[in-house]
């Protein structure tokens, strides 16, 4: 795979460079070689830089802050931007965008100046049918840069992560109008009245979508609102990095996902404004789509809803922890972050005998969001276990490998990890709701009606029953566990197991605190 035309990023440099600590990416197990990109070609990079001090728990907790207050505090520091900025000069690189409060530097180079200025070696690589961009090993920054940029991202353009969601039927057999494929469907506004969901629309609210391929179409949402006799809601698609709503035809594909996230958030809040946020699935379109949309100053949103994640292990430790970091600038300026724990039980379709949680709803900063399987009679609930499908599916939970346990669950009962050791670690989900496919939702995607489920669509509901209560409080929740842990246990769910981990009353490493209780989650409503 050599290339003498391109320069050798072991060669003597004029600043020797460091290994960016956590930066070590290894290829995908099956990843077949298949040349180098061109030298000429162009690529962007994305570097995320720190924070001028740490967050306190004590910060979050007091009132949001302004996005004024939060760029002041919180903002890269103008020498932090300047000393990237020159490095990146010095390297015959483009600054496309340098943001104050996102901390993000994005650069632009052909492959031969990337990889000199960070030190890596690009190559090309099959795996499953698609060419991908791919390194291996760490990347490199002069010494002086070391703390200052805590991530680079974008050299390697492979997937990051999959959808969490899972169809009632095989595409072209699964239609409302044949209700023997599946056990139960639901509307969503018939699982807000079942749920007990407060009264209103959540109007003046703004929900964010991330969203990492796909798209919607305007007529199937008009189709779809004006069967349930709601008003459209206000969708907007926003374009990050290059992503574009672009809709494939393949409800089975990611535009299930994105119509899935679009029609569950919407119908349950339909006086909420909707933002799409289309990124590339790449580790760098990932975060700049949270960012953009956490500090998205015009739309403003009170709620982002994830339902893309991967196992753990398939994440850099400097991706984890950016993304991370993006989340707690979220709680600091009262957004609540929702995120799918995944459909494939505690093993997180890794398959090698341990368990493994899904990234990133095992972010302490985030709200992940587990799956039941619901039975309701007359509108009333009147079975609901964990989510452990025949068909293979199961809500993902468990112990985290990479994340202490958060002092808002010290006394949540989390176990040990299942996994050789016992790890005492961030303990996943925090809440719950139907996800089981067999008792899913019903939508509309690429022309046809459908079912669909997955922890995907809980991340939605969740959503906009926080839009829900952020209108009629007039006040944004903010980050939620640390609201959700000290109310207890919500709607409990005590049978079922994920594989590893089984549910029991309290907090389980299944459902969480369990599914959305109306009675309880109105005192939200008077909190502070």
């Amino acid at each position: 795979m050599a290339d003498s035309t391109r320069p050798d990023p072991n060669s003597p440099e004029p600043s020797p460079l460091t290994a960016l600590p956590g930066s070590v990416r290894t290829l995908p197990q099956g990843a077949q070689a298949t040349g180098v990109p061109s030298p000429g070609d162009t690529v962007e990079v994305t570097l995320r830089l720190r924070a001028p001090r740490p967050l306190t728990p004590l910060e979050v907790a007091a009132a949001p802050l302004t996005r004024e207050a939060y760029t002041r505090t919180y903002g890269a520091s103008e020498d932090d931007l300047g000393r990237v900025e020159a490095y990146a000069h010095s390297r015959e690189l483009s600054v496309v965008e340098a943001s104050v409060p996102r901390r993000t530097v994005i650069v632009r180079g052909t492959v031969a100046q990337v990889e000199a200025a960070f030190g890596v070696r690009l190559g090309l690589y099959e795996l499953g049918g698609r060419t991908f961009r791919g390194r291996s090993g760490p990347v490199l920054l002069p010494a002086d840069l070391i703390g200052v940029v805590e991530g680079v991202f974008g050299l390697d353009d492979r997937p990051q992560a999959g959808p969490r969601f899972r169809l009632a039927a095989p595409v072209g057999s699964q239609s409302i109008a044949f209700p023997e494929q599946v056990a139960a469907s639901f509307t969503p506004p018939e699982l807000a009245r079942a749920y007990g969901f407060p009264e209103g629309d959540g109007a003046g609210q703004t929900i964010a979508i991330i969203e990492l391929g796909g798209g919607y179409r305007p007529a199937d949402l008009r189709a779809y609102f004006a069967g349930l006799g709601l008003p459209l809601p206000r969708v907007t698609a926003i374009s990050v990095d290059g992503g574009r709503n672009a809709p494939t035809g393949d409800p089975g594909g990611a535009d299930g996902e994105v119509m899935l996230d679009i029609e569950v958030a919407g119908a349950v809040a339909p006086g909420a404004n909707i933002a799409v946020y289309f990124a590339p699935n790449t580790d760098a379109g990932f975060l700049n789509a949270v960012t953009q949309a956490v500090h998205d100053a015009r739309r403003q949103p009170s709620v982002v809803s994830i339902s893309w994640g991967a196992p753990e292990k398939d994440w850099t430790l400097q991706a984890m922890q950016a993304m991370d970091s993006a989340f707690q600038d979220a709680a600091l300026l009262g957004v609540t972050v929702l995120c799918a724990a995944g459909d494939d039980g505690s093993n997180d379709r890794v398959g090698d005998g341990l368990a493994h949680t899904d990234f990133p709803a095992s972010s302490p900063w985030a709200t992940g969001c587990g799956g039941t399987r619901l039975s309701l009679s007359d509108g009333q609930i009147v079975s609901e276990v964990v989510w452990q499908g025949a068909s293979g599916g199961a809500t993902g939970g468990g112990v985290s490998d990479t994340f202490p346990l958060p002092d808002y669950q010290r006394d949540a009962g989390v176990p040990p990890s299942a996994n050789p050791g016992g790890q005492v670690g961030r303990g996943v989900p925090d809440v719950s709701a139907v996800a089981d496919p067999q008792t899913g939702y019903r939508v509309r995607v690429d022309g046809q009606d459908t079912v669909i489920g997955g922890t995907s669509a809980v991340s939605p509901l969740w959503a906009g029953l926080v839009a829900r209560i952020n209108a009629r409080r007039g006040q944004a929740l903010g980050f939620l566990n640390a609201r959700l842990y000290p109310l207890g246990v919500l709607r409990d769910i005590t049978e079922g197991n994920n594989g590893a981990y089984a549910a029991g009353p309290g907090w389980d490493a299944c459902t969480g605190l369990g599914s959305p209780d109306g009675g309880k989650l109105a005192a939200l409503e008077e909190q502070g």
